[in-house]
């Protein structure tokens, strides 16, 4: 019974991995309608969650606005809308999704509003920024590219490189913690997740950092090996607070997981929550420092 749920477990890994690295790699079109699906179904099972404690969440509108707030990012790093426009999308839908619960039959309350204004922050403006940052072009990738034939160099992009160099990362630190924190775990980290140890969320991010050291050194930045300890060290930290805000969620909904669509996985939800907070958190660190790790 234990090996076939870890066979499960292991092939929708790896045809999640497969999947994420085909979106990515062909970006456009095909990675924000990738991302608007897997934000659609997330969104349905943290509003589940929500159902479970008592919460009556402005679901269908908050699926609406996700869904133009990735609509309208998409245009804007394409240049085809203003930034002011997109800009406004967040706010109106946060306007709009209180003024629907006030048209209810049974006025919504100050859980239904935060439910729903945290659905739109945690499954749309978040979820995002990996749109910004699949479409980076701030970074010099041309010792990078010295280490693939001609035929294939083309296609890097700087967007392509951080996006991969991110959830790259994201997956060391699950795996480190996973695999440190079985063998030497000792000491729980939080209530909210007891099977998490101190331990194991070491482990992930000595596996992040080594990562991000490499990519510093790779990609030549000046003080490449710094920036990149600290490119690992940020996201192994915001890929845990992800872990454990959607521990906590299910905690208080009663739940085990999120949802039952992956195989050994859970839901959707279960799959991506370190994959929420990150790129917000890098595509900021990396546009504010890219004057200093230029060549």
């Amino acid at each position: 019974m234990k090996s076939g749920f870890s066979s499960k477990r292991l092939l929708s890994g790896l045809l999640a991995g497969v999947f994420g690295l085909l979106v990515v790699g062909l970006g456009g079109w095909w990675f924000t309608i990738a991302v608007g699906l897997i934000v659609h179904l997330a969104l349905l099972e943290f509003f589940r969650m929500a159902q479970f404690t008592g919460i009556r969440p402005a679901t269908k509108t908050t699926l609406v606005a996700c869904q133009l707030l990735l609509l309208s990012t998409h245009l804007c790093v394409n240049g085809s809308l203003p930034t002011e426009v997109t800009a406004a999308v967040l706010p109106l839908s946060g306007a709009a999704i209180c003024g629907w619960l006030l048209l209810q039959p049974v006025t919504g309350s100050i859980a239904d509003v935060a439910a729903s204004i945290f659905g739109l922050f945690y499954l749309g403006f978040l979820p995002s920024h990996w749109l910004r940052l699949r479409n980076f072009n701030g970074l010099d990738l041309s010792k990078l590219k010295e280490l693939f034939p001609d035929s294939l160099s083309g296609i890097f992009t700087s967007g392509m490189a951080i996006t991969i160099l991110v959830c790259l990362m994201i997956v060391a630190s699950d795996i480190g913690s996973y695999v440190v924190g079985r063998n030497f775990g000792r000491h729980p980290l939080s209530p909210v997740s007891p099977g998490k140890t101190i331990e194991g969320a070491v482990g992930g991010l000595i596996c992040a950092i080594a990562i991000g050291a490499v990519a510093g050194e790779l990609l030549q930045w000046k003080f490449g090996l710094i920036i990149g300890v600290l490119l690992g060290a940020l996201v192994a930290l915001f890929a845990l607070v992800g872990d454990l805000t959607e521990s906590m969620m299910k905690r208080n909904a009663g739940l085990k997981d999120s949802g039952d669509v992956l195989p050994g996985h859970g839901g959707i939800l279960d799959r991506i929550d370190s994959y929420l907070f990150t790129p917000a958190v890098i595509y900021y660190f990396v546009t504010l420092i890219i004057p200093f790790i230029g060549r």
